[in-house]
């Protein structure tokens, strides 16, 4: 009991937002099952000068500031004209972010839409759609870059629980597609939309479930080339350090990937059991993950290098970069950074790794920087959004190309 108690109260409290930054390993306790709890979240300093010149990329690409004080970034879309859309979480609020002089820097951060909880965006001819927790809005991109009203396609999504951000992207087909998280850490859920990604009418029509046992999947996009959506899932906490790894899938119509009943390749969590079978037998029918990453990185946001205008080097083509917003549950923090999945001409994941890093500093004790959503801009850089400390980042490639 004592074990099930100490399990509770630091998931309530992280839930509720009352657990304070600590000190690494101020707090380790073990839960029942015997997996070890350890709880350390690195104190926020600030993005200075200082430090974000220290942050490590690739030889030939830059970090800069593309806009800060911009509150608590979270989700971006980038329009045609190269505006770009941003959504704050906390205020509720989507802002328009500027840069008209295209040096690299905005000029223009304005509030241009506010309902509870808006988060995942979107754009498809001259429409921003945006999605709350059980919300589904569109309005129109008007010709200054402000919107009209927002209208409600939908307002069933499924309940907020652990994971009530949602996103939503269009595929090359022009079909809109929103990741449902679950509810909870590992349970039955009772909503059969939960922990899934649905297919979603822009009409206000109709949705169905394109796949499931998705615990997380904020993170999602196509490859430019092959076209097939891959999607970055967040794992099972408190199974230790290591485990559950974050899973990079190639999500399939009518795939299941296992959740809450198996994780990783194959791998059974001591709870909950499927009903009706084995969890052998319903691990055998579940879609296994292409590449495993880091436990408790905690991939957001996921963008494909498409851009044709050649401002990246040969070898990032149809790469895709995904931000690793940063663990709480380990004694050695991971993520804090962005990483590349490099596939190879086949359009096959083949590795993951590093491609900006060193917003953790002071030995893991400090963090200036937890990386959010990511987009590609008109121009071809990356811009990342930091929801802890008002930053959006832009990253790009001042290196000499040669010929591509």
């Amino acid at each position: 009991m004592k074990g099930q108690y100490i399990f509770s109260s630091i998931t309530l409290a992280l839930l509720l937002g009352t657990l304070p930054s600590m000190a690494q390993n101020d707090y380790q306790n073990t839960v029942k099952d015997g997996f070890p709890v350890n709880v350390f979240k690195p104190q926020q300093v600030e993005a200075t000068d200082a430090r974000i010149a220290q942050l490590k990329a690739p030889a030939g690409f830059t970090v800069t500031k593309f806009a800060e004080k911009a509150g608590n970034p979270r989700m971006l879309a980038v329009a045609p004209n190269g505006d770009v859309y941003v959504s704050d979480r906390t205020k509720g609020t989507v802002m328009l972010v500027r840069d008209a002089n295209k040096d690299g820097k905005a000029e223009l951060i304005k509030d241009v839409a506010q309902k509870p909880d808006l988060h995942g965006l979107a754009i498809r001819d001259g429409k921003l759609y945006i999605a709350a927790i059980r919300d589904l809005y569109v309005a129109d991109i008007k010709g200054d870059g402000t919107l009209g009203d927002l209208k409600t396609l939908y307002s069933d999504l499924p309940d907020a629980g652990q994971h009530p951000n949602r996103t939503i992207h269009f595929s090359p087909d022009g079909k809109l597609y929103l990741s449902a998280g679950s509810s909870c850490n590992a349970c039955d859920e009772r909503n059969k939309e939960s922990a899934t990604l649905l297919q979603v009418s822009t009409d206000g029509s109709g949705r169905k479930v394109f796949a499931k046992g998705l615990r997380n999947t904020i993170g999602f996009g196509w490859h430019p080339r092959t076209k097939a959506l891959w999607g970055f899932d967040h794992g099972i906490d408190w199974l230790g350090d290591e485990d559950q790894r974050e899973e990079l899938n190639e999500i399939k119509e009518g795939s299941d990937y296992g959740w809450p009943y198996v994780y990783a390749n194959g791998k059974l969590p001591p709870h909950p059991q499927p009903a009706g079978e084995t969890p052998e037998q319903y691990a055998a029918k579940t879609t296994k993950p292409v590449q495993l990453y880091d436990a408790h990185a905690a991939p957001l946001g996921l963008v494909f290098n498409a851009s044709t205008t050649n401002n990246f080097p040969k070898e990032y083509q149809n790469d895709a970069f995904v931000t690793m917003h940063g663990s709480w549950n380990r004694a050695k923090p991971s993520g804090y950074k962005i990483v590349r999945v490099h596939f190879d001409e086949q359009g096959r994941a083949t590795s993951i790794e590093d491609f900006v890093s060193g917003w953790l500093v002071s030995n893991n004790k400090e963090q200036f920087g937890r990386v959010c959503g990511i987009a590609q801009h008109t121009d071809g850089s990356l811009l990342v959004t930091d929801d802890a400390n008002g930053v959006i980042y832009r990253v790009a490639y001042t290196g000499r190309l040669k010929a591509q």
